[in-house]
């Protein structure tokens, strides 16, 4: 397992950490993407972020 990827999951844990603390019957649904995106990433090595960045023609 890579330190990116490794990154990826840290990343996903805190934000699922703090939908679970807030409540999961509270928390607006667009604070789950990023944790889709970034479980996605870490299992695949593609993070739908950058992609998305460097199609908008960020380098």
């Amino acid at each position: 397992m890579s330190a990116q990827r490794m990154l990826f999951f840290t990343i996903a844990l805190l934000i699922t950490l703090g939908i679970t603390l807030t409540g999961w019957k509270i928390v607006h649904w667009t604070l789950y993407l990023p944790v889709v995106m970034l479980i996605f990433a870490g299992i695949s090595g593609i993070c739908p972020g950058l992609f998305l960045y460097k199609k908008i023609g960020f380098k």
